[in-house]
């Protein structure tokens, strides 16, 4: 049995990066974009906080060209740069009817990263592997997850960290906390407008995202 009056609260952090990413478009937050994951969740931790895991949650884009380069060079760069673990969903394309010309048109829709996450947390909790789920996400639909955990588990926490212009009143009351991530956490957690691969290989921060 763990002591707890010797071991810290152990943190483990779901990140779900489309609806960060979004919440830093709609705010117009372009130069946040090469955010080092790792360090921005350090960066809002509790005190007396002992940090064992960040799991980013994300699916690779196809097209268009230009937003493909630099979404695979910002999730290289997070490899080579920091100890996030990236784990990746799908985009599925869906058949979409025009209501003005009746014309169909399909169009790629991001899948599986709520379930991703609800799976990653469920199964950590299961696991007795954190006593604190940071959840960095505005999704309503993650709320089933949160809710069975902090019933199952009554001694587990689960706090809500909400990317800007994201927000969601049942994952607020499901959740043991919340609050809306600073603009200054986020400006104070980039990465190094360069980074060395292990091969040598020198990644840079977009110019787009400067």
């Amino acid at each position: 049995m763990r002591d707890s009056q010797s071991i810290a609260n152990r943190v483990i952090a779901y990140v779900d990066g489309f609806n960060l990413y979004f919440g830093l478009k709609e705010s117009g937050w372009r130069r946040y974009y090469w955010l080092d994951i790792h360090a921005l969740v350090a960066n809002i931790l509790p005190p007396g906080s002992s940090l064992l895991d960040v799991k980013y949650f994300t699916a690779r884009v196809d097209a268009p060209e230009g937003k493909r380069v630099r979404q695979n060079t910002y999730l290289e760069a997070l490899q080579a740069a920091t100890a996030c673990k990236t784990v990746f969903g799908k985009y599925q394309p869906e058949l979409t009817h025009c209501s003005h010309c009746g014309g169909e048109t399909r169009i790629p829709k991001e899948k599986m990263t709520d379930v991703n996450i609800a799976v990653e947390m469920m199964a950590d909790a299961f696991d007795d592997r954190f006593d604190t789920a940071m959840l960095v996400s505005g999704d309503s639909d993650l709320t089933p997850p949160v809710r069975h955990i902090r019933h199952r588990f009554p001694g587990k926490r689960v706090v809500v960290a909400f990317p800007p212009k994201r927000h969601s009143i049942e994952l607020e009351r499901a959740s043991s906390g919340s609050f809306v991530i600073a603009r200054s956490r986020l400006r104070d957690s980039q990465l190094p407008d360069a980074i060395a691969k292990p091969d040598g290989y020198i990644l840079r921060r977009p110019e787009r995202w400067r």
